[in-house]
Order: C-alpha cells, then sequence, then structure tokens
C-alpha cells in the first residue's frame, strides 16, 4: 500500500530513498514529496464488494498505480478525486478490465469482486463486464434507436425470451435513468438526436438494462451542463439504493454532493479514504488538504 510523508523535504527524499523519487516528484513542492507506506482514513469496510489488495499497474515500465489496497461496499458511492495523471481512471478502469484492451498495461497484486478473483484466467471477461457496467467520460449512444440502445444488451445476454419482455426492461431502464417522460413517443428516434445530457443518461439506461451490481462512472458530467449534470446527479443518489456506484470526478462539488467516501489519489498513491464530509472539512493527511484548498492541482 502507499500513503505519503509531507514531513520530508524533496532533498532528504532524494538522499535516503532516490528510488522512490522520480522527476516528477523532484520538481514538487515540498508537500508534495511521496514515501512509501500506509493510506490514512477507512480504506476498508466490513461489507466490502470490491476487496483490493497491493494493486499495482504498469505501462510499459511506467508505474501508474503503486501499492493500492481499498475496500468499495456494497450499495455505497464512493468517489475518486484527484490531480490529472493520478492514477484515479486508470485503477477505476482495473476493477471491469478495461485496461485489458491496452497491450502495454499489467496489472498486479489482489483484485477480487465478492470474493472471486478478478484477472482469474477462467473468468468471462464479457460476465464480468455485464456485472460492472461503465459509463464514459463522453455519451457513446450507438447508432441505434433510442430502443435500441437499450435493448442491445439484453438481446445479446439473452435476459428477454419475448418482445414483451424486452419492451418491460426497456421502460424500467428508461425510467429509472429518469428519460421515460421524455422520450417515450419517440423511442424510435436515433439516439443521436438527443441532447448530450440526455445521451448521457441514455448511457446510463443501457448501462443498468443488464442489471449490472456495480456502475463505474468516469467523469460522467465533465461534459454536460449545469442542468443536465443535476440530473444526472440525482439519478446517481437514486441508482445508489439498488447498486454500488464508483465515481471518477474533476467536481469536487460533485463529489461532496453525491459520495458517500471519497477516496483521494496523487502520483499513482491512495493518500486518504475517509467519509466525504470528512473528507472537505477534516482531512487527515496534508496533501488532501493542499488539494481541496487549492494549493495544487
Amino acid at each position: 500500500m502507499s500513503t505519503l510523508n509531507t514531513s520530508i523535504s524533496t532533498e532528504q527524499t532524494q538522499r535516503e530513498a532516490p528510488e522512490l523519487a522520480p522527476a516528477a516528484v523532484q520538481d514538487k513542492p515540498e508537500e508534495t514529496a511521496i514515501e512509501y507506506g500506509q493510506t490514512v482514513g477507512t480504506p476498508f469496510a466490513d461489507d466490502a464488494k470490491f476487496r483490493l489488495r497491493d494493486v499495482e499497474v504498469y505501462y510499459g515500465e511506467s508505474q501508474a498505480i503503486k501499492g493500492v489496497s481499498l475496500d468499495i461496499a456494497r450499495n455505497e458511492v464512493i468517489a475518486f478525486i484527484g490531480p490529472s495523471g493520478c492514477g484515479k481512471s486508470t485503477f477505476l478502469r482495473c476493477l471491469n478490465r478495461m485496461n485489458d484492451s491496452i497491450d502495454i498495461c499489467r496489472v498486479k497484486g489482489s483484485l477480487e469482486l465478492d470474493g472471486q478473483d478478478l484477472y482469474d484466467p477462467r473468468r468471462d471477461v464479457v460476465e464480468l463486464r455485464a456485472r460492472v457496467g461503465m459509463v464514459f467520460q463522453k455519451p457513446n449512444p450507438f447508432p441505434k434507436s433510442i430502443y435500441d440502445n437499450v435493448a442491445y444488451g439484453p438481446r445479446i445476454h439473452g435476459l428477454a425470451n419475448r418482445k414483451s419482455e424486452l419492451d418491460d426492461i426497456v421502460e424500467d431502464s428508461l425510467r429509472k435513468a429518469g428519460l421515460w417522460n421524455e422520450v417515450k413517443d419517440r423511442l424510435d428516434a436515433p439516439a443521436t438526436g438527443m441532447s448530450g445530457g440526455q445521451q448521457q443518461r441514455l448511457c446510463i439506461a443501457r448501462t443498468i438494462a443488464v442489471s449490472p451490481e456495480v456502475v463505474l462512472m468516469d467523469e460522467p458530467c465533465s461534459a454536460l451542463d449545469p442542468i443536465a449534470t443535476a440530473k444526472v446527479e440525482e439519478l446517481i443518489a437514486e441508482l445508489s439504493e439498488s447498486y454500488t456506484i464508483i465515481i471518477v470526478t474533476h467536481s469536487m462539488q460533485q463529489a461532496a454532493r453525491v459520495s458517500h467516501r471519497t477516496a483521494y489519489f496523487h502520483l499513482g498513491n491512495l493518500v486518504e479514504v475517509n467519509a466525504t464530509d470528512k473528507v472537505f472539512t477534516a482531512p487527515e493527511h496534508k496533501l488532501t488538504e493542499s488539494y481541496i484548498t487549492g494549493r495544487f492541482g
């Protein structure tokens, strides 16, 4: 596991542990010097959906994630925050093996979903991604009708045997995504003709149509206007009653509004994990405080 020690200077880091002081750190101010140790706060949970231990991620020879250990509880909303390039999206993509598509990416450590190894060679990745759905930064509806976008997953996974069953899944998913009343009279219309906020909620409907247990969200509101963002945030609150939700966000205000716990990443290290109100009012680590008060990031 990784943690950070702000009491040592950059000069000390280079002298005492040169292998832990890459150039990117050497040029940082004193408070961002990093030394391996323990994450502060409450990174573990009694009722863990994900149990992640000593996770390391490499792109070729470059290490993006450094010994992160974390539990993600059932039906919690946890937000990953941190400066650009800190590893939060890389870590998120480990949870449904989206990094498998990157040839030079290697993942080490123990990653378990309900006690089962996520990286077991025998695991069906298609089945995993049905259980752990993902909503991306930019809306990516298929070039199909609104109906067919939502029906796509249930069709390929064989979740409906009759048209009436498929209709029910589509309607239920669109209702959960807060879209039904807006689109019920134009389900055959192209999804690409919807507004950006509607497209993102359609992508959420498409994700939950296959009845996942976990929904990953990688900056789902970064391309949306404030009104559309508010609707997605309301949706996250409603969905948390049925799903575990993990959201990467650059907006600390959004993290404060939607999450139960917040995890702060810095240069591939997991610095602090705590109840969201504690992170934003009384952070335990100086780096967390520096980030949320705008000293860097």
